[in-house]
């Protein structure tokens, strides 16, 4: 049985979307398997941390996990086979009404099955490269004991004796204006025509069942988040031996624990000291193929953007990738040894700023600080 996700991302069930989030990238940063070398159970903690997190993000399927125990209300009761009955969520008594027509029209035809709905989660390396998902869903299939007949194997359905085959019948008033006919759906074939006397004992007569599909489904290069794949003719088979629905495979992106997407672009940030910004340094930063030595040129302000071309993303219709947008960041150190707060000092001295006390490191410190925040 899967974790509580409350209990996974370590948060209260009251917790609001900020603090889910915090807890989020504080835990995948964790335990992201690029950060645990030869830790075979990262991965798997990782996979698990993104689930907890689409899933609580997420207002609907959140109100649908507190209230049913997951974010598929649907699983919660996906359970035994029986023949209809307040015990049967999903069972033969709703699958013999979708197949034999309902209370709605006269006999129909094949008729078109419905679509599904799915979801998987990819990161960012699946948007670089695309990748395969094996999806597993809950989905209405022939059923393969009776060909879809509905009838117990060496026997065929019969046309229905209450109607004649015509899904209808027909009933004369008589009233003082005259005589008037009136037509309903057949009780006894829902509108089929035809009428299973022996039902098959493994879809009691539906021709139908519920299981559990398993199929793979292919993500291409720049996809973003919330964009659904279309997999034609595997969502629910068609009642009447109509053709099946699609099913529809909605993508949910994992946040990452460093870059911040806008589009095609990545952002993530650098963090360079007093004298690296003020002189110029060389960082090794991290892109989505790996490490990349970037020079950060002399006098680079905070804030300041430093673009790698072609770092960044694909686009599902452009062979061109976007950048991976570095976002300078100055660090001011807390506490300076003697040696240093001299140094700043006589920086100072030289370039004409006034400071406070020359004996309180702490307020030297104020200035510089003040100096880097335009």
């Amino acid at each position: 049985m899967a974790r509580d996700y409350y209990e996974v991302l370590g948060v209260g069930r009251d917790a609001g979307p900020d603090e889910l989030k915090k807890a989020f990238r504080a835990l995948a940063r964790k335990h992201h398997p690029d950060a645990n070398p030869g830790d075979a159970g990262a991965e798997e903690r990782f996979k698990e941390l993104n689930e907890a997190y689409s899933v609580l993000s997420d207002a609907d399927k959140r109100a649908a996990y507190d209230r049913f125990g997951t974010a598929d209300p649907q699983a919660a009761g996906f359970g035994g086979f029986d023949a209809g009955g307040a015990g049967d969520p999903f069972g033969f008594g709703d699958l013999f009404d979708m197949f034999m027509g309902g209370a709605a029209g006269a006999r129909r035809g094949p008729r078109r099955g419905a679509d599904i709905e799915t979801e998987v989660v990819i990161d960012l390396a699946d948007v670089v490269s695309g990748a395969e998902r094996t999806v597993k869903y809950p989905r209405v299939e022939r059923c393969d004991t009776c060909g879809g007949s509905g009838a117990r194997p060496g026997t065929q359905p019969t046309t229905c004796r209450t109607c004649g085959g015509r899904g209808q019948v027909q009933s004369v008033r008589r009233t003082p204006l005259g005589q008037f006919v009136t037509a309903r759906v057949c009780d006894a074939c829902h509108g089929s025509g035809r009428e299973v006397r022996d039902p098959c004992p493994r879809c009691k007569g539906a021709g139908a069942v519920r299981s559990q599909a398993e199929r793979v489904v292919h993500v291409p290069p720049g996809v973003e988040d919330g964009q659904r794949l279309r997999v034609t003719g595997e969502g629910d088979v068609g009642p009447d031996g109509g053709p099946p629905g699609d099913l529809y495979v909605r993508l949910r992106e994992a946040p990452h624990p460093e870059f911040v997407r806008h589009g095609r672009d990545l952002e993530s940030t650098v963090r360079l000291g007093l004298a690296e910004a003020a002189l110029g340094a060389r960082r090794r930063v991290r892109t989505l193929e790996g490490e990349e030595e970037v020079r950060l040129p002399a006098g680079v302000q905070p804030g300041q953007v430093v673009s790698l071309k072609g770092k960044g993303l694909p686009g599902l219709r452009a062979h061109a990738r976007g950048d991976l947008r570095l976002v300078v960041q100055v660090e001011v150190p807390q506490r300076l040894s003697a040696e240093a707060r001299q140094a700043l000092l006589q920086y100072a001295h030289a370039t004409g700023e006034r400071v406070a006390d020359e004996g309180d490191g702490h307020t030297i410190l104020g200035r510089v600080k003040s100096a880097f925040k335009g």
